[in-house]
C-alpha cells in the first residue's frame, strides 16, 4: 500500500468514527435485508475472474455480520442466491454453489449467529439442504443475531409458497373453501411466511448503484426503508454502513420504526 492509500485509508477510518459518533442508538433497524450485489462487476473492474468476486462477497460477510453486532440488530437477511440465479451457465453456477455452502458452515462455526433458511428448499441441489439444515439445527440455541440466508429466494415465489401451505394447512384442518376465504388476512399469510415470526425489515441496502428490489422480500418490506449504495458489495466498508444507519435514522416513518 503506497502513501496515498494509507492516507485514504487513515481519513475513512476517522470520518467512519465521526459517522458513528453522531448516530442515534435508539434509532437503530432491527432487521437489515441486504442485497449483495455487484461481485461480478467489482471483479471484471480488478481484472479478475468471477469466482473471485463471489468469494470476496462472501468473505465480506462476517465482517459485515461484526458491524450490525456493534449496534442493537436483531435479524439480518443475506440474499445469497435468486431464483432467477439458477438460470446463470452451469460452469459459474455449480462453484457459485459450494461457495454459498462454505458461507453457511463458516456462520454456523462462528457460534454468534443463529442461522435459518429463507427460500424454496426444494429447488436446491441436496448436499446444500442438508449443510442448512445442519446449520439451523446447530446453532438453533444461539442467543445472538438471527442471520436469514435467503437461498433459492424470491419474493414472488414466497408469497405462492405460503398461499400453499396455506391451503394445505386447511385441507388438513377439514375447513371449507367458503369459510377460509372469509378468515383470510395479511396476519394469515404472514404467519405462513418463510420469516414467520420475525420483524419485517426496518431497512434495506442494495450495493452496486441498482435502484430496485428485484423481487427481495416483497411483503415484507412494504414499509421498509432502502438505502441504494454506489460501492459493489466486496468492497462495501464500515463507513458505508454507517451512512446506511445514519440515513435511515433521519428520515421520518409513519409505519414502524
Amino acid at each position: 500500500m503506497n502513501l496515498r492509500d494509507k492516507l485514504r485509508s487513515l481519513l475513512v477510518r476517522l470520518y467512519a468514527r465521526r459517522v458513528e459518533g453522531h448516530l442515534d442508538t435508539a434509532q437503530v433497524p432491527k432487521h437489515i435485508g441486504v442485497i449483495m450485489d455487484g461481485n461480478r462487476r467489482w471483479a471484471k473492474a480488478a481484472g479478475s475472474s468471477t469466482m473471485h468476486g463471489h468469494r470476496a462477497g462472501a468473505e465480506k460477510i462476517e465482517e459485515f455480520l461484526g458491524w450490525c453486532s456493534e449496534t442493537d440488530v436483531e435479524v439480518v437477511t443475506l440474499w445469497l442466491l435468486s431464483t432467477d440465479n439458477f438460470d446463470r451457465p452451469k460452469e459459474e453456477l455449480v462453484p457459485l454453489l459450494g461457495i454459498i455452502e462454505d458461507v453457511v458452515r463458516t456462520l454456523a462455526a462462528d457460534g454468534r449467529w443463529r442461522v435459518h433458511h429463507v427460500g424454496t428448499l426444494d429447488l436446491l441441489p441436496s448436499g446444500m439442504q442438508t449443510v442448512l439444515k445442519e446449520a439451523e439445527a446447530a446453532t438453533a440455541h444461539v442467543d445472538g443475531i438471527v442471520v436469514n440466508v435467503a437461498i433459492g429466494y424470491g419474493g414472488r415465489q414466497e408469497i405462492a409458497d405460503a398461499v400453499r401451505s396455506m391451503l394445505l394447512e386447511a385441507h388438513d384442518k377439514g375447513l371449507p373453501m367458503d369459510e377460509l376465504a372469509e378468515s383470510v388476512d395479511v396476519d394469515m399469510i404472514g404467519r405462513h411466511l418463510y420469516t414467520k415470526a420475525q420483524p419485517d425489515p426496518d431497512l434495506v441496502i442494495r450495493t452496486s448503484g441498482e435502484q430496485r428490489l428485484s423481487g427481495f422480500m416483497l411483503w415484507q418490506t412494504a414499509h421498509s426503508e432502502y438505502y441504494f449504495c454506489e460501492v459493489f458489495w466486496p468492497a462495501f466498508r464500515k463507513v458505508d454502513f454507517l451512512r446506511a444507519l445514519r440515513d435511515y435514522a433521519a428520515r421520518h416513518r409513519r409505519f414502524g420504526g
